[in-house]
């Protein structure tokens, strides 16, 4: 898939799955805008960049703020004039029960992973809509379908994404401008870095993936008509399951995940 002369905004690029999807999108030619709080890892990101053909452009904006999202998207418009694809990834997560988080806690992650799509979608999708053409891709998790013990406020994050973004994708019909959700399960990025996961044994059980699998996922996403797109595929029967027997798969996820809270709690 070629993306020569498309203009790609990638939100959470200075590092995991928005690194990860930076270089998928420039290996294919695009140029590339690369969002995030911290500049200096996004010029490390940058670096990376020099080999390929497209152009780049380092914005630092942190995406729960809106009028930093503004003056953004206000940069972007005035350097390149269009954006082709608006890739919503910036997000992030605490683990613990909700007893135990703050509400700012639970607040800082439905700003950040939440709103701060809100504020992309509606500081870009205007020009998109004028052009008649555009995709956004809304980076999710499997976490939309299920709640789950110990991340009660990043599902509540994700369930809402993945709402907001089924009701804007039937209302773009016929516009030219489309939009898809990627929901991966469990990834290996630097997601899980922080303070919060230090007792949790994250990818023990190997079912996780890899950033790269999850951009080239966001690279087929840009160019679907589908909804979402769950990696992988065969998690989507998982999800069927539980949407299907909810009496039955309900017990099973809470049983396992409160097992993990437990464990997190005992001392080594």
């Amino acid at each position: 898939m070629n993306f020569k002369n498309k203009v790609v905004v990638i939100t959470g690029a200075s590092s995991g799955i928005g690194e990860a999807t930076v270089i998928e999108f420039a290996k294919r030619g695009a140029d590339i805008v690369l969002v995030a709080r911290r500049k200096e890892k996004l010029l490390e990101v940058e670096k990376k960049l020099s080999s390929f053909s497209g152009s780049s452009f380092v914005c630092q904006c942190d995406v729960s703020n809106k009028d930093q999202v503004t003056e953004m998207s206000k940069k972007i418009l005035d350097k390149f004039g269009r954006v082709d694809i608006l890739v919503n990834n910036a997000g992030f997560v605490i683990y613990g029960k909700v007893n135990e988080l703050s509400t700012e806690e639970i607040v800082a992650q439905m700003e950040t992973n939440y709103f701060g799509m809100i504020y992309c979608t509606k500081a870009i999708l205007p020009q998109m809509l004028e052009q008649h053409s555009g995709h956004i891709v809304n980076v999710a998790s499997v976490g939309a379908s299920f709640g789950v013990p110990g991340i009660a406020s990043y599902c509540a994050t994700k369930y809402a994404m993945l709402g907001f973004s089924e009701g804007l994708h039937h209302e773009l019909d016929g516009t030219g401008v489309g939009l898809t959700v990627v929901s991966p399960i469990m990834v290996r990025t630097p997601l899980f870095d922080h303070p919060s996961f230090d007792n949790f044994s994250k990818f023990s059980t190997g079912i996780s993936l890899s950033s790269e699998t999850v951009a080239k996922t966001i690279i087929k996403a840009s160019n679907s008509s589908r909804l979402e797109l769950v990696v992988p595929s065969v998690a989507r029967a998982g999800i069927w399951f539980k949407q299907t027997f909810p009496f039955f798969i309900n017990p099973i996820i809470g049983n396992r995940f409160r097992k993990q809270l437990t464990k997190r709690n005992k001392p080594n």
